[in-house]
C-alpha cells in the first residue's frame, strides 16, 4: 500500500470526498486514475487501505454497476479489490471488506469494542431458567452440545469444555470485523459485531448483532428479509429470512428458518427445517422439522423430529417456573395437535397423538405409538417398525441431507436399525415379557411407566421386536460373511472375529453420532484428566468413532449373536449359521410383507375417498385417483419393498450356496 499523491487528493476532493487526515489513506499500488474516477462523497475517518475498481457487476435484468466507492462514511477500514459500496446511510466502520463485495444501501455496518461475533454466547438450552447452558461457538456440533448439555453429573468434564469454549473465543475476538469475499449486501437495515463469511448474501435483513454467518464458497448463507437475529452463530449452507427472529441462537448447517419463525435460546444442528412456528429453550437435533404456524417446540430435545400442526409441550405448570424438560428420542413424529406435558421421555421412532399429561417415559419401547384414550397415554409398542412412513422417513433423511461444505460439523448416522435402537428392543422385549409374567398372559390391559398397554397390542409388539432384532443381527452376520472367501469352517469363524474389543456394551445417540457408551465415557475422562486440551481434538474423537461405526457395530453383534441367539462364533458350525440366514430370511420377508400390506392401505377405497369429485360412478373415482397417485403395483415404494424382498432373499441365497460345501464335508466328518 502507499499514500496518495497531493494530485490524487486534490481530484478527491473534487469529487465531493473529504477526509480528517489524508496521510491516513492508502490505496494499492496498482491504484491510478482511473480507480479515482470510481469514487465520490466519501468521508474517510481513522487509517483507510483501498483496493483497486476495475470491474464491472452484472445484475438482474441485465443491469451493470462498475465497482468504487460512492456516498459513504468509512471509519478504519480495509477495502479489497474490486468492491461497490453505495448509499450508506450512516457508516461503516472497523471492518476488513474482501474483494469482489457489493454493499448497496445500507444503514450501519460497526465493531464496537472487543467483540467475540457470536462465540460464547450463553444459550440456556432445554432448562429455561438456567442450568444446562451452552456456549456457542464457530465450530459446535450437536454431539458436542449434547455432552455440556446433559452431562452436568460431571463437573469437571463441563468446566473443561467450557474453558476451552472460552479460549476459542479469545482466540477469535476482535476489535475489527470481517466481510468475506463476494459478500452481497443490499437494503440492510443495522448490523452491528458480526463477522460474515464469503459468499454471503444479506438483503432487506432487519438488524443483526454480536454474531458469526459462516458462510463460505462451497456452501453460501442467505440472510433474507426482515430478519432479526441478536448473540447468534449461522453455520454453512443455511437461510435465515422472510422475518425469522433469533435470539440466542445457533443455526447448523444447511438449515432453514423462515417465514416469522421465532426461537430464543434455543440449538438447531445439521438440515432442519423451522416455518411459522415458535420454540423456546429447545436442542433440535439432525433433520427436526416444524413448518407450521400453531406449532410451539419448548424445553424439548428432538432430533430427525416432524412436528405437526398444533404441536404444543408444556414446562411450566408448576409452582417453581418452566423448570422441566422433555425429549423425545430420534425419528419420532407429533400429529396436529399434540401435546405433551413435561417431564416426559419418548421412545426413538415413536408416534404421539393426543395430549399427554402423566409423564410417561418409553425411551426403551423404540418404534411405538403413544395415544391418549380418555385421558390416558396408551402404548402400542413396536408398530412403527411395520409403518411405510417410518421406512420412507429413514429413506429421505440421507438423501435430504443438503450440506456442501466438505467440513461437516455433525457427525449424522441415519440407520434406523442399529446397536442403539436394537439394544432398546431387546430391553423392550424383556420388559414386556417381565409383565407378562407379573400380570399374566392374559391380561387384557398392562400398566407401565405411566401408560397403559393393551394384552393384543404387547403380544405384537414382543413379535415384531423379535423379528427387528434378528433382522439386525442377521444383517450383521451376513454382511461380515459377504465377499469372504472362506475354504473350511476355521476359516469362515476367523471372519467372524471382532476386529477389536471396543464396541460392547450401551450405545447412546449424542443427537446423531450413535456411538458405544464406554466409548464416550473414556472421552470424557481423557478430557478431565487433560489428556485432551483442545476442541479439535474432542471432535477428531467424535469423528473417529463416527467413522468406525460398521466395525464397532459388528463388535456388539457378535456378542449379541452368543447372548441373544445362544452361539458361541469360536466355534459356531455350518449349520448354525445356515439356521441363522433362515431365522434372517423368514425376520425380513415378513417385516417386508407387513410394510407391503401397510403401503396397499393407502391405495384402498377409503383413500380415495374425495377422488373423482363430481364422477357418478366408483370407475371415475378410480381413474382420477390413479391419474394423481398412480397405480400400487407401480408406486416406487412398493417396488422398492418388493425389490429390497428379492435382494434380501438373493443375498441370503448366496451365502447358504458357500456354505453348502462345508456342510458336505461336515456330513462325511
Amino acid at each position: 500500500m502507499r499514500n496518495l499523491t497531493q494530485k490524487e487528493i486534490e481530484i478527491l476532493e473534487s469529487r465531493k470526498c473529504k477526509s480528517e487526515n489524508w496521510d491516513e489513506v492508502f490505496v494499492s499500488e496498482q491504484f491510478d486514475e482511473s480507480d479515482l474516477e470510481q469514487i465520490d462523497h466519501i468521508h474517510f475517518s481513522g487509517r483507510i487501505e483501498i483496493g483497486i475498481f476495475r470491474n464491472t457487476f452484472s445484475l438482474p435484468g441485465g443491469v451493470k454497476k462498475h465497482s468504487g466507492l460512492h456516498h459513504a462514511t468509512l471509519h478504519n477500514c480495509t477495502l479489497g479489490d474490486n468492491i461497490l459500496i453505495e448509499h450508506v446511510q450512516r457508516y461503516i466502520a472497523n471492518y476488513t471488506i474482501g474483494e469482489d463485495c457489493f454493499i448497496q444501501h445500507l444503514n450501519l455496518l460497526l465493531v464496537d469494542g472487543q467483540a467475540k461475533f457470536g462465540n460464547q454466547v450463553e444459550v440456556s438450552v432445554l432448562n429455561e431458567t438456567g442450568g444446562r447452558e451452552v456456549p456457542i461457538y464457530d465450530r459446535l456440533s450437536a454431539s458436542l452440545a449434547y455432552i455440556i448439555a446433559l452431562y452436568r453429573h460431571r463437573p469437571k468434564l463441563i468446566e473443561r469444555l467450557r474453558g476451552m469454549i472460552g479460549d476459542y473465543a479469545s482466540a477469535h475476538s476482535s476489535t475489527r470485523g470481517s466481510i468475506g469475499r463476494e459478500v452481497k449486501i443490499l437494503n440492510a437495515g443495522t448490523i452491528i459485531n458480526v463477522k460474515v463469511g464469503d459468499c454471503c448474501t444479506i438483503e432487506n435483513t432487519t438488524r443483526l448483532e454480536n454474531g458469526s454467518i459462516n458462510s463460505n464458497r462451497q456452501a453460501p448463507v442467505t440472510i433474507g428479509d426482515s430478519v432479526i437475529a441478536r448473540d447468534f452463530i449461522v453455520s454453512s449452507g443455511s437461510t435465515i429470512s422472510d422475518g425469522a427472529k433469533l435470539i440466542r441462537c445457533f443455526v447448523g448447517q444447511s438449515c432453514l428458518v423462515s417465514h416469522s419463525f421465532s426461537a430464543h435460546d434455543s440449538l438447531v444442528f445439521s438440515n432442519c427445517a423451522f416455518e411459522n412456528g415458535e420454540a423456546c429453550a429447545i436442542f433440535a437435533g439432525p433433520s427436526t422439522v416444524s413448518m407450521h404456524k400453531s406449532s410451539l417446540l419448548i424445553a424439548g430435545m428432538f432430533s430427525f423430529l416432524n412436528a405437526g400442526s398444533g404441536s404444543n409441550q408444556s414446562n411450566h405448570m408448576y409452582k417453581l417456573g418452566p423448570i422441566h424438560q422433555g425429549i423425545v428420542e430420534r425419528g419420532s413424529k407429533t400429529t396436529s395437535d399434540s401435546y405433551i406435558l413435561w417431564p416426559a421421555r419418548v421412545g426413538p421412532f415413536s408416534l404421539v397423538m393426543g395430549r399427554h399429561y402423566h409423564h410417561s417415559d418409553t425411551s426403551d419401547m423404540p418404534f411405538s405409538y403413544l395415544i391418549e384414550h380418555k385421558d390416558e397415554t396408551y402404548l402400542i409398542p413396536g408398530v412403527n417398525l411395520r409403518s411405510v412412513g417410518t421406512i420412507r422417513d429413514a429413506q429421505k433423511w440421507p438423501k435430504r441431507d443438503k450440506r456442501k461444505d466438505p467440513i461437516q460439523l455433525d457427525k449424522i448416522n441415519y440407520n434406523l436399525l442399529s446397536p442403539y435402537t436394537i439394544g432398546k428392543m431387546m430391553k423392550g422385549v424383556e420388559i414386556l415379557k417381565k409383565l407378562q409374567e407379573i400380570v399374566g398372559e392374559t391380561s387384557e390391559i398392562y400398566g407401565y411407566q405411566n401408560t397403559r398397554i393393551k394384552g393384543s397390542s404387547l403380544r405384537n409388539g414382543l413379535e415384531v421386536y423379535q423379528k427387528g432384532i434378528l433382522k439386525f443381527l442377521g444383517n450383521s452376520l451376513i454382511s461380515r460373511l459377504e465377499g469372504a472367501p472362506f475354504a473350511n469352517v476355521e476359516e469362515m469363524r476367523q471372519r467372524l472375529v471382532p476386529d477389536s474389543r471396543e464396541g460392547l456394551g450401551e450405545w447412546i445417540d449424542l443427537s446423531g453420532l450413535i456411538a458405544p457408551k464406554a466409548s464416550i465415557e473414556e472421552l470424557i475422562s481423557k478430557i478431565e484428566s487433560e489428556q485432551i486440551n483442545n476442541l479439535s481434538e474432542v471432535e477428531a474423537c467424535f469423528d473417529q468413532l463416527h467413522r468406525n461405526y460398521y466395525k464397532l457395530e459388528w463388535t456388539w453383534a457378535a456378542d449379541k449373536l452368543q447372548t441373544w441367539c445362544g452361539v458361541k462364533l469360536d466355534s459356531i458350525t455350518p449349520e448354525e449359521v445356515t439356521h441363522l440366514v433362515e431365522l434372517w430370511k423368514e425376520a425380513v420377508v415378513s417385516l417386508d410383507e407387513k410394510l407391503y400390506q401397510d403401503a396397499r392401505k393407502e391405495f384402498s377405497l377409503t383413500a380415495k375417498t374425495g377422488f373423482g369429485v363430481d364422477g357418478c360412478s366408483r370407475l371415475q373415482k378410480e381413474e382420477d385417483f390413479e391419474r394423481v397417485r398412480g397405480i400400487f403395483e407401480k408406486n416406487p415404494f412398493v417396488t422398492a419393498v418388493i425389490k429390497h424382498i428379492e435382494d434380501k432373499k438373493a443375498l441370503g441365497d448366496e451365502l447358504l450356496s458357500r456354505l453348502r460345501p462345508l456342510l458336505k464335508n461336515a456330513a462325511k466328518a
